[in-house]
């Protein structure tokens, strides 16, 4: 199970890094980047823990307050389907957040 969180984490941080845009990665520090991208997993977990439909995350996410700019919005779609795709059971136990950072930084 962690070796495919792993594997499945790793692909999607990379999906993400390439569809920000060049501006938003330009400004930030790897690490910032990584953060911010964290940010995006964990608001996507925590909203489908909530209970949101997976086709309305990305405007549930985006009228609440979040950490990050503008320019990392384009990575909520392409994360959520990752997450939802875990057994619901993880998302109670496992902080995807913290492998996504770790996995980010390891780019």
């Amino acid at each position: 199970m962690i070796r495919m969180l792993t594997i499945a984490t790793f692909a999607t941080a990379t999906l993400t890094a390439a569809v920000l845009s060049t501006a938003a990665l330009a400004a930030d520090t790897k690490e910032q980047s990584c953060a911010y991208q964290a940010a995006i997993v964990s608001a996507v977990q925590g909203a489908r823990l909530d209970g949101v439909n997976e086709q309305a995350v990305p405007a549930a996410i985006l009228q609440a307050e979040h950490s990050w700019p503008d320019g990392y919005d384009a990575a909520i779609p392409i994360i959520a389907p990752w997450v939802y795709e875990q057994k619901h059971r993880d998302l109670r136990n496992k902080d995807f957040s913290a492998a996504w950072s770790e996995l980010c930084l390891q780019q």
